[in-house]
């Protein structure tokens, strides 16, 4: 293509045809044409950017592996720019920028972009708002994805935090309907024992005790109790298995030794069954119905913890609230990893001013980094420094490496393996608390890593108590 061709093919050019013709030809004089086929690679990830790509046909995607296998990331058609832009700080693309049909070119070298910027005002000025544009678009898409990373994770634990729940509800089900039969049988029993007013007034002391909360055992207190009612249970020849119903409840020796001297011969068995089977369907009830409230518990603090974008103006925040919501949906890979996580909040903290989704966010990933990162205990903080709530962040495991730590918030910097990191969790945090008016730093040694994260209370936010 000869050079007046190329400044002809310019003039058609969607972005750049606009220019005026002495701009359009100083880039047809400085620049390099040059063809791709399919699958041929325009700059690898993490090789330095060769300058300004004006793309005259074809197309060019960028495909970036945070994990899953390459994604493509933002395409680009015959009129767009790409590549290094003026005043860009671009150095090398986060992925593999790639042809994905026959592709044209035309290439201005990075060392040309200077006199460029000198030669060619209405061409930088129109490159400008692209790189603008292209800012917003990878803002938002790595936002966007970076959401939907941390709630695969996130949605990972909860369904583990559900399950146990609802398989103790399950279990409790199948068991309801034997202890019932039991209690039937038992009941039928009784009555054919005509007890007297005295004997009755024995067993209903024995079934008070089943329904009044026990004492928190230690393992051997445990394991003692249960000795001491098998060991009664056997002595008096009665069936071993009305020992199970009696386990879990506050019934002592002395309640069962006076029923015995209320209740003796034949009729002591279908008594004790009877007040065994009530004890054991209280107990099971008494599961069902902790069972439940724990689900009802996960299902508040993950409507709690996503209500992400709900609000589209900045309002008064209960900072404390989102972090609880967040450590619930998180506690499940905390305890997988003997993490345990202890929230310290200050007295009389305001609510701060911000979006409740996106604080959620950053507590989310800051939570998740440090469980990553902790040997055994992470410790969360707030409290009221002047006229912003602190809330710090601190784990006990090995630190950040000093010739690392200025580069932990960049883009796709991350020293997880290959999959198990995006690189993107720190820039989005620090993005979502610059959006929020705040601020975060971090201090880190060997068995201390802090990050700390600083957003303005709400101007006559009630205090919570």
């Amino acid at each position: 293509m000869t050079e007046p061709d190329l400044i002809d093919h310019l003039s058609q050019h969607k972005g750049l045809g606009a220019a005026p013709r002495e701009e359009l030809a100083w880039l047809a004089a400085h620049g390099a044409l040059r063809e791709l086929n399919t699958g041929n690679i325009l700059t690898a990830r993490g090789a330095t950017v060769e300058g300004l790509f004006i793309l005259l046909s074809g197309r060019i995607a960028i495909f970036v592996d945070r994990g899953a296998g390459p994604q493509k990331m933002m395409e680009w058609r015959g009129g767009d720019v790409l590549g290094l832009l003026p005043y860009s700080r671009l150095v090398s693309p986060p992925g593999d920028t790639m042809a994905i049909e026959p592709t044209l070119i035309l290439a201005i070298h990075r060392d040309h972009l200077r006199d460029m910027i000198r030669e060619c005002h209405d061409v930088t000025a129109k490159l400008v708002h692209v790189m603008l544009d292209r800012a917003r678009a990878f803002t938002s898409s790595d936002l966007q994805n970076e959401k939907m990373i941390s709630l695969g994770k996130l949605s990972a634990g909860l369904a583990h935090e559900l399950n146990n729940p609802v398989a103790a509800i399950e279990r409790a089900a199948a068991l309801i309907e034997d202890r019932l039969d039991d209690a039937g049988q038992a009941s039928r029993a009784l009555l054919a024992s005509q007890l007297t007013a005295t004997q009755l007034a024995a067993v209903d002391a024995v079934r008070t005790a089943c329904s009044t909360p026990h004492p928190t055992r230690s393992p051997l207190d445990a394991a003692q109790y249960e000795e001491a009612i098998t060991d009664w249970i056997g002595d008096h020849g009665l069936d071993p298995a009305i020992a199970e119903g009696l386990l879990d409840t506050s019934v002592t020796i002395e309640a069962l030794d006076q029923l015995a001297a209320s209740v003796d011969g034949p009729a002591l068995q279908p008594v004790l069954q009877w007040a065994a089977a009530g004890c054991s369907v209280r107990a099971i009830a008494t599961e069902i119905q902790d069972s439940a409230m724990r689900i009802s518990g996960l299902v508040t603090a993950i409507k709690g913890f996503t209500y992400m974008d709900q609000a589209t103006v900045s309002e008064p925040v209960d900072l404390v609230k989102g972090l609880t919501n967040t450590l619930t949906v998180l506690k499940a890979k905390a305890r997988s990893k003997s993490v345990h996580v202890a929230i310290h909040a200050g007295p009389s903290l305001p609510k701060v001013r911000g979006f409740a989704g996106e604080l959620n966010q950053i507590w989310a990933n800051l939570l998740d980094n440090a469980i990553d990162a902790a040997s055994a205990h992470i410790e969360v903080q707030t409290a009221l420094e002047g006229q912003r709530v602190a809330v710090r962040i601190i784990d006990d495991g090995p630190g950040i490496p000093e010739q690392i730590r200025a580069r932990i918030f960049e883009p796709f910097f991350t020293t997880k393996p290959v999959g198990l990191g995006t690189g993107l969790g720190l820039d989005i945090v620090r993005r979502l608390v610059r959006h929020n008016d705040g601020e975060i730093t971090v201090e880190s040694q060997p068995g201390h890593t802090e990050f700390c994260v600083l957003i303005p209370i709400a101007e006559g936010g009630t205090t919570q108590p």
